[in-house]
C-alpha cells in the first residue's frame, strides 16, 4: 500500500510525504528544518528511511528549510537542471549535496519511479508523477497559472492528484493585496484557483483518478471551506457524488494533514 499526505501545505510552507512501506519521499521543505523534522517525527518517520527530497522550485515556501537539513544529512535532491542551478547560486545546496537533473525521463528513487514535467509559473518549476514500488501512482502539480497538455497528460490516470487551489478569485479580486500582485497571481505564470483546480478535476475522474488533496491553499485570499466548496459543487453538478465516487480533501497549513491511501 502507498500513502500521501502533507506535512504543511500553503502559501507559508509546502512540504508533502510519499510512502509505500518503510521508505518514503518528500516533495519540497517549505519551513523550517526544525518544523520539518518535528512533523517528520510526529509522522514516525526517521530521516534514514528519507529517500530523496523532490524540489518543484526556487521559492522559499518550497525551499526554506532544505539548506539547513541538508547540513546535517545527506540526503539526495532532484529537480530540474534550472532548479538546481538556482539552488547552487542560492548557497541552498552545499558542495557534498547529492543533485540530479531529472527532467525528460523517469529517475529510480528508492524504490519508487519519479517522472518530472514542466509547470507554468513564473520560474522554473515542475510537477511529478510517482510509482510507488507496489505499482500506485500519485502525481503532484503545485504552483501553475495553467494546466497546459502536458500537465493534463501527467496527472491523467493518477489514482491519487495533489492539485493547487490556490485562491477564490473574488477574495483575491477585492482583497487587500497590490494589483500588481494580483496580476501576477491570476497570470498563466502564477497560480489556480478554485474554480481552476474544479475543473480540472472533473476532467481526470473519468480518466481513472479517484482522490483529490487539494495544496498551496493562501492564507489571504482562500480557506478550506471555499476550495473544498468548488470542487464539491462542480463535481455535483456532473452527477458525481463527492465521499463514496471521488475522495477530496483540503491539506492543512501547518500540520501534517490525513495519510490518503492510493
Amino acid at each position: 500500500m502507498a500513502f500521501f499526505t502533507s506535512l504543511y501545505s500553503g502559501s507559508s510552507g509546502n512540504c508533502s510525504v510519499v510512502r509505500c512501506g518503510a521508505e518514503y519521499l518528500v516533495i519540497d521543505m517549505g519551513k523550517s528544518c526544525r518544523a520539518t523534522l518535528n512533523a517528520l517525527k510526529e509522522l514516525g518517520l526517521p530521516v534514514a528511511a528519507m529517500r530523496g527530497v523532490l524540489v518543484t522550485h526556487e521559492h522559499s515556501d518550497h525551499i526554506q528549510g532544505l539548506n539547513v537539513f541538508l547540513k546535517h544529512y545527506s540526503v539526495p535532491v532532484y529537480g530540474s537542471a534550472a532548479t538546481l542551478d538556482d539552488l547552487d547560486g542560492l548557497g541552498v545546496t552545499p558542495p557534498c549535496a547529492e543533485c540530479i537533473a531529472i527532467e525528460g525521463r523517469t529517475e529510480q528513487v528508492g524504490g519508487f519511479e519519479v517522472t518530472a514535467f514542466p509547470t507554468s509559473h513564473d520560474v522554473p518549476c515542475c510537477g511529478y508523477r510517482i510509482t510507488a514500488p507496489d505499482g500506485a501512482v500519485m502525481a503532484i502539480a503545485t504552483d501553475l497559472g495553467q494546466l497546459t497538455p502536458e500537465v493534463h497528460t501527467a496527472l491523467s490516470g493518477a489514482a491519487l492528484v495533489a492539485l493547487e487551489a490556490n485562491y477564490d478569485l473574488y477574495s483575491l479580486r477585492y482583497g487587500s493585496y497590490p494589483y500588481y500582485l494580483k496580476r501576477r497571481i491570476e497570470s498563466p505564470r502564477g497560480h489556480l484557483d478554485n474554480a481552476e483546480c474544479a475543473a480540472k478535476i472533473l476532467e481526470l475522474v473519468p480518466e481513472g483518478c479517484e482522490k483529490f488533496a487539494l495544496c498551496h491553499l493562501s492564507k489571504e485570499n482562500n480557506t478550506p471551506a471555499l476550495a473544498l466548496g468548488a470542487v464539491q459543487q462542480a463535481l455535483l453538478a456532473a452527477g458525481v457524488v463527492p465521499g463514496p465516487d471521488v475522495q477530496v480533501q483540503a491539506l492543512r497549513r501547518s500540520e501534517p494533514s490525513e495519510w490518503m491511501e492510493f
